[in-house]
């Protein structure tokens, strides 16, 4: 791939708020690659992960995505884990203090994040480092003078201190320290490029380019994601909401968890969490366009490209055939009623509560018949909870769309 199409394949699906800086961003890139290639070296590529959650969901896969494509185009890939910074806690996206993590739980859940990391990644591609290895090793002194280049307001802008600092929430002071230790990150590991989420948009180009410089190094280039919506279209991809596609799952329950998003969160979900080239891209979206590609089919071949990316392609082939079976030769209605029940309910109560049975004890009967079926596979177990939200069916003709509260 030459200079110009990996610009536009490492751009693909950014968004900084300011067009000037996107562009700039866009050209510091050109320049830095065609430096790289004149001295015969790739770029270096890192993203950061604070492992505060070990189970992740496909919106955690947005700068794992980006960063298998500097894989695939030849560049070297650190997979960061901060089992230092996670010590504090990015403040960036939230607008309440997070908990402080023990070093005991930081580390479990950085060898988790690592192994689900590698099912995008390139394992023999992929360094891994953790950033308590420099950070730790910082005095008193260090943080003095890489504090002094930054002002009180310039923290006090940033949309999330001045909500809490409006509500009079307290703001600490460790927070601050968070976007210094992650620029001194980028310094330490001399990184060309940094990849992260808009809600990183402060740490990188502000504070990682700005203690760089001050430490004499060329200041990295920020790629910055958009942020995926959850498969409401409409908020955040987040568990705490139940709109998320858990990544541990299964290819069935990824396919039709794709398929449920809205038509128009699927130019978001293209770019952010598949393989294809802005080429690809743009003939779905032109087929979209000019009515030669039904939504429905360019859903499904995003559904396809995902759930494969993960699990196969033999097994997204059997989960597009299994939705097709279910969905799409009408066995079951287009009109079903939707219901939320608690995630912690087992089988039986979730019948119950759905009116879908009389009784628990119709309802045993039913599952030892092998009458229940989620996403048409067939549930053998009154006792469990639901793996996932789905549409629930009972016999052949009663069915209802499940959602956790």
């Amino acid at each position: 791939m030459n200079i110009n199409d990996q610009v536009e394949l490492f751009m693909q699906g950014t968004e900084y708020g300011d067009e000037a800086l996107k562009q700039a961003m866009k050209a510091e890139l050109h320049q830095r690659l065609v430096e790289a290639e004149k001295e015969k070296r790739p770029l270096r590529i890192y993203c950061g992960f604070d492992p505060r959650k070990a189970d992740l969901h496909l919106g955690h896969t947005v700068p794992m995505n980006k960063l298998r494509q500097f894989q695939d185009c030849g560049h070297e890939v650190t997979f960061l884990i901060g089992n230092f910074t996670s010590l504090i806690g990015d403040p960036s996206d939230k607008d309440i203090l997070r908990p402080q993590l023990t070093p005991e739980e930081v580390a479990e859940n950085g060898r988790t994040y690592a192994e689900q990391a590698f099912r995008i990644l390139d394992p023999k591609k992929t360094i891994i480092r953790y950033n308590a290895d420099w950070l730790s090793k910082l005095s008193f002194a260090d943080l003095i003078k890489l504090a002094s280049n930054f002002t009180v307001q310039q923290f006090l802008t940033r949309e999330n201190f001045k909500l809490r600092w409006d509500k009079g929430d307290a703001i600490y002071l460790h927070e601050t320290f968070y976007s210094i230790m992650q620029g001194y990150d980028a310094y330490a590991m001399r990184s060309d490029v940094q990849v992260g989420g808009t809600d990183q948009l402060f740490n990188i180009v502000t504070a990682a380019r700005k203690v760089m410089t001050y430490m004499g190094e060329k200041p990295n280039i920020a790629i910055i994601l958009g942020i995926l919506p959850g498969t409401d279209g409409a908020v955040k991809m987040s568990k705490s909401l139940g709109n998320h596609i858990p990544i541990n799952t299964d290819a069935p329950d990824m396919f039709g968890k794709v398929m449920s998003i809205p038509d128009s969160a699927m130019p978001t979900y293209s770019r952010l969490v598949t393989r294809w080239t802005p080429a690809e891209i743009k003939i779905m979206e032109d087929g979209l366009k000019n009515g030669s590609l039904h939504p429905r089919d360019a859903k499904m071949q995003l559904a396809h490209e995902v759930t494969s990316s993960f699990y196969g392609e033999a097994e997204a082939i059997q989960a597009q055939e299994a939705f097709i079976r279910l969905f799409q030769k009408h066995d079951i209605p287009d009109e079903i009623p939707e219901m939320t029940v608690p995630r912690e309910q087992t089988l039986l109560d979730v019948l119950v509560t759905c009116q879908m049975v009389a009784s628990k004890s119709e309802a045993r009967r039913l599952v030892e018949q092998k009458g229940i079926k989620l996403d048409g596979q067939i549930l053998q177990d009154g006792k469990e909870t639901l793996k996932h939200e789905g549409v629930l069916q009972v016999g052949k003709r009663h069915f209802v769309k499940i959602k956790f509260a």
